[in-house]
Protein backbone atom coordinates (compact mmCIF):
# COMPACT_ATOMS: atom_id res chain seq x y z
CA UNK A 1 0.00 0.00 0.00
CA UNK A 2 1.63 3.41 -1.15
CA UNK A 3 1.87 6.35 1.46
CA UNK A 4 -0.67 8.09 0.21
CA UNK A 5 -3.02 5.65 0.27
CA UNK A 6 -2.08 4.78 3.51
CA UNK A 7 -2.93 8.54 4.62
CA UNK A 8 -6.24 8.35 3.32
CA UNK A 9 -7.18 5.34 4.76
CA UNK A 10 -6.22 6.93 8.29
CA UNK A 11 -7.66 10.50 7.65
CA UNK A 12 -11.09 8.72 6.35
CA UNK A 13 -10.92 6.47 10.12
CA UNK A 14 -10.02 9.91 12.20
CA UNK A 15 -13.01 11.42 10.27
CA UNK A 16 -15.80 8.53 11.02
CA UNK A 17 -14.44 8.86 14.77
CA UNK A 18 -14.96 12.29 15.02
CA UNK A 19 -18.15 12.01 13.40
CA UNK A 20 -19.32 9.54 16.18
CA UNK A 21 -18.13 11.92 18.97
CA UNK A 22 -19.19 14.71 17.81
CA UNK A 23 -22.76 14.88 19.29
CA UNK A 24 -20.71 15.03 22.60
CA UNK A 25 -18.41 17.59 22.43
CA UNK A 26 -21.20 20.36 24.21
CA UNK A 27 -21.30 18.35 27.41
CA UNK A 28 -17.98 19.84 28.24
CA UNK A 29 -18.34 22.86 27.24
CA UNK A 30 -22.23 23.29 29.26
CA UNK A 31 -19.88 21.32 32.00
CA UNK A 32 -17.13 24.33 32.22
CA UNK A 33 -19.19 27.02 31.50
CA UNK A 34 -22.46 26.02 33.60
CA UNK A 35 -20.02 25.57 36.57
CA UNK A 36 -17.99 28.88 36.02
CA UNK A 37 -21.04 31.06 36.02
CA UNK A 38 -22.66 29.30 38.84
CA UNK A 39 -19.29 29.92 40.86
CA UNK A 40 -19.19 33.63 39.73
CA UNK A 41 -22.53 34.03 40.99
CA UNK A 42 -22.02 31.97 44.42
CA UNK A 43 -18.87 33.82 45.26
CA UNK A 44 -20.75 37.52 44.43
CA UNK A 45 -23.37 35.79 46.96
CA UNK A 46 -20.57 35.04 49.98
CA UNK A 47 -19.18 38.18 49.52
CA UNK A 48 -22.21 39.85 49.36
CA UNK A 49 -24.71 41.35 47.02
CA UNK A 50 -23.74 45.04 48.79
CA UNK A 51 -19.80 44.60 47.82
CA UNK A 52 -20.74 43.80 44.26
CA UNK A 53 -22.54 46.98 43.97
CA UNK A 54 -20.28 48.82 45.43
CA UNK A 55 -17.76 47.86 42.61
CA UNK A 56 -20.27 48.67 39.90
CA UNK A 57 -20.91 51.56 41.37
CA UNK A 58 -17.17 52.61 41.30
CA UNK A 59 -17.11 51.58 37.73
CA UNK A 60 -20.25 54.07 36.90
CA UNK A 61 -22.82 51.41 36.14
CA UNK A 62 -26.09 52.89 37.05
CA UNK A 63 -28.52 51.11 39.49
CA UNK A 64 -25.88 49.44 40.63
CA UNK A 65 -27.89 47.28 43.79
CA UNK A 66 -30.34 46.30 40.90
CA UNK A 67 -27.27 45.80 38.30
CA UNK A 68 -25.69 43.60 41.29
CA UNK A 69 -28.96 41.33 41.56
CA UNK A 70 -29.00 41.07 37.03
CA UNK A 71 -25.68 40.24 37.26
CA UNK A 72 -25.78 37.49 40.05
CA UNK A 73 -29.18 35.98 38.92
CA UNK A 74 -27.90 35.78 35.42
CA UNK A 75 -24.85 33.96 36.68
CA UNK A 76 -26.32 31.35 38.77
CA UNK A 77 -29.89 31.15 36.75
CA UNK A 78 -27.63 30.96 33.26
CA UNK A 79 -25.05 28.93 34.62
CA UNK A 80 -27.66 26.45 35.92
CA UNK A 81 -29.17 26.20 32.73
CA UNK A 82 -26.23 25.87 30.37
CA UNK A 83 -25.18 23.33 32.72
CA UNK A 84 -28.44 21.03 32.74
CA UNK A 85 -28.61 21.72 28.81
CA UNK A 86 -31.94 23.32 29.14
CA UNK A 87 -32.78 26.59 27.34
CA UNK A 88 -28.75 26.83 26.61
CA UNK A 89 -30.19 29.48 23.78
CA UNK A 90 -32.15 32.13 25.17
CA UNK A 91 -29.94 31.54 28.45
CA UNK A 92 -26.76 32.19 26.34
CA UNK A 93 -28.17 35.66 25.72
CA UNK A 94 -27.63 37.35 29.08
CA UNK A 95 -24.83 35.76 30.01
CA UNK A 96 -22.78 37.30 26.50
CA UNK A 97 -24.21 40.72 27.42
CA UNK A 98 -23.07 40.22 31.20
CA UNK A 99 -19.43 38.97 29.29
CA UNK A 100 -19.51 42.11 26.93
CA UNK A 101 -20.08 44.28 29.87
CA UNK A 102 -17.54 43.13 31.64
CA UNK A 103 -14.85 43.41 28.96
CA UNK A 104 -15.20 46.96 27.84
CA UNK A 105 -16.06 48.01 31.57
CA UNK A 106 -12.95 46.43 33.47
CA UNK A 107 -10.93 44.04 31.26
CA UNK A 108 -10.11 45.82 28.04
CA UNK A 109 -7.79 48.03 29.51
CA UNK A 110 -5.49 45.22 31.01
CA UNK A 111 -5.35 43.84 27.65
CA UNK A 112 -6.06 40.32 26.58
CA UNK A 113 -3.84 37.55 28.60
CA UNK A 114 -5.43 36.38 31.82
CA UNK A 115 -2.17 35.72 33.67
CA UNK A 116 0.13 38.63 34.05
CA UNK A 117 2.53 37.32 36.63
CA UNK A 118 4.33 39.94 38.29
CA UNK A 119 6.22 38.09 40.93
CA UNK A 120 6.75 34.86 42.97
CA UNK A 121 7.32 36.08 46.71
CA UNK A 122 7.69 33.39 49.39
CA UNK A 123 3.64 34.19 49.89
CA UNK A 124 3.86 32.43 46.38
CA UNK A 125 2.98 34.07 42.99
CA UNK A 126 1.51 37.88 42.45
CA UNK A 127 -0.92 38.44 39.20
CA UNK A 128 -1.56 41.22 38.25
CA UNK A 129 -5.32 42.83 36.60
CA UNK A 130 -7.08 39.85 34.56
CA UNK A 131 -7.08 40.75 30.87
CA UNK A 132 -10.18 39.82 28.61
CA UNK A 133 -8.91 36.01 27.12
CA UNK A 134 -11.41 34.19 29.50
CA UNK A 135 -14.43 36.13 28.44
CA UNK A 136 -13.57 35.53 24.86
CA UNK A 137 -13.46 32.27 25.57
CA UNK A 138 -16.99 32.12 27.58
CA UNK A 139 -18.18 33.91 24.78
CA UNK A 140 -16.80 31.50 22.24
CA UNK A 141 -18.11 28.00 24.28
CA UNK A 142 -21.80 29.97 24.27
CA UNK A 143 -21.62 30.47 20.61
CA UNK A 144 -20.29 26.95 20.43
CA UNK A 145 -23.31 25.58 22.16
CA UNK A 146 -25.68 27.71 20.50
CA UNK A 147 -24.70 26.31 17.21
CA UNK A 148 -24.36 23.24 18.00
CA UNK A 149 -26.98 22.26 20.69
CA UNK A 150 -26.78 21.26 24.06
CA UNK A 151 -25.94 17.86 23.17
CA UNK A 152 -26.61 14.77 24.70
CA UNK A 153 -27.57 14.52 28.48
CA UNK A 154 -28.94 17.60 28.61
CA UNK A 155 -32.62 18.39 29.31
CA UNK A 156 -33.72 20.30 25.78
CA UNK A 157 -32.50 16.61 24.23
CA UNK A 158 -35.12 14.91 27.00
CA UNK A 159 -37.71 17.51 26.22
CA UNK A 160 -37.55 16.91 22.53
CA UNK A 161 -37.26 13.26 22.72
CA UNK A 162 -40.49 13.25 25.42
CA UNK A 163 -42.35 15.46 22.78
CA UNK A 164 -42.00 13.02 19.67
Amino acid sequence: MSTAAMIEKMTSAGSRARSALAPWAPIPLRLIVGYGFVQHGFAKIARGPDTFAAILQSLGVPAPHFMAWVSILTELLGGLAVLVGGMVTLASIPMAMLLSVAIFTVHLPNGFSSVKLLTVTAAGPQFGPVGYEVNLLYLACLAALVFAGAGPFSLDSFLKKRDQ
